[in-house]
């Protein structure tokens, strides 16, 4: 009868712990030992504290194990040959960063600037700029960006007019801000002012009574000088001649009901 009892103790837990999760699934099953035999009746004249104490060791098995095929893997990923930890060569910076390992300057410079060019235009002055911080010899820099000019990589003319189409349309910008962004990125003069006359005053304004009739909903139930002042000083911030703003603005106050008579000329 002892020996009866001692399968039972231990035979019960074991099989539940086929199914029940005390650990990763393959521990589980590595602790249950398939040659006990099944005592469902010395099972069931246990008492819950030795069921649970069972559990409790089943638990302790598999956790145990589970630290140390952890500690084992742990100890196999640092040792394994040409893992992250061990690439740490400058060349291999420059390979990510899309250069050659080589030390031509031409080619590293031809490198660095089709990577940047890479789904996003720029300007001779960005990339001049690029290379620069990288160390390359003027003249070799020089010879790349000109070559690049030949080819069509490389448009000022047309990175200009894209860039006024896209951020009037897109941001509302008026024509003196247009120019200003474009002077930050190298762009010519002689560029910039034929890229921005593509917008008359006309467009100008038709633009800022679009961005003025978004705007004007957020200020209802402020005075009127208020008003006026928020309004007129976000189409100045967006680069619109300050006289077009205030008769823009006093316009749409004055569609909404508000007396603007008193307003005059008064600057933002």
């Amino acid at each position: 009868m002892t020996r009866r009892t001692d399968w039972a103790e231990h035979a019960v837990p074991a099989e539940r712990d086929r199914f029940t999760a005390v650990g990763p699934e393959e521990y589980a099953l590595e602790d249950a030992d398939p040659g006990t035999p099944d005592d469902g009746e010395s099972g069931g004249r246990q008492g819950g504290g030795r069921q649970g104490s069972g559990r409790r060791s089943g638990e302790r098995q598999g956790g145990g194990q589970g630290n140390r095929s952890a500690r084992s893997g742990g100890r196999r990923r640092r040792g394994g040959f040409g893992s992250p930890q061990d690439s740490g060569s400058p060349s291999s910076s420059r390979a990510e960063d899309g250069e050659p390992p080589t030390g031509d300057p031409a080619e590293r410079a031809r490198a660095i600037c089709l990577r940047l060019l890479t789904g996003t235009p720029r300007t001779r002055k960005q990339l001049a700029d690029a290379l620069r911080k990288r160390e390359i010899p003027e003249d070799v820099a020089e010879e790349v960006l000109s070559r690049f000019e030949e080819v069509g990589l490389i448009n000022d003319e047309a990175f200009a007019d894209a860039w006024v189409e896209s951020r009037h349309h897109g941001r509302g910008l008026a024509r003196r801000a247009l120019a200003r962004e474009l002077r930050t990125k190298g762009v010519d003069s002689s560029v910039i002012e034929e890229a921005v006359g593509q917008l008359d005053s006309d467009q100008e304004e038709a633009t800022a009574r679009e961005l003025v009739a978004r705007k004007l909903r957020s200020t209802r139930g402020l005075d009127r000088d208020k008003r006026l002042r928020r309004l007129a000083g976000m189409l100045a911030r967006k680069g619109y001649p300050e006289g077009m703003a205030l008769r823009v603005v006093r316009q749409a106050l004055e569609e909404e009901g508000e007396d603007t008579e008193e307003l005059g000329h008064e600057g933002v």
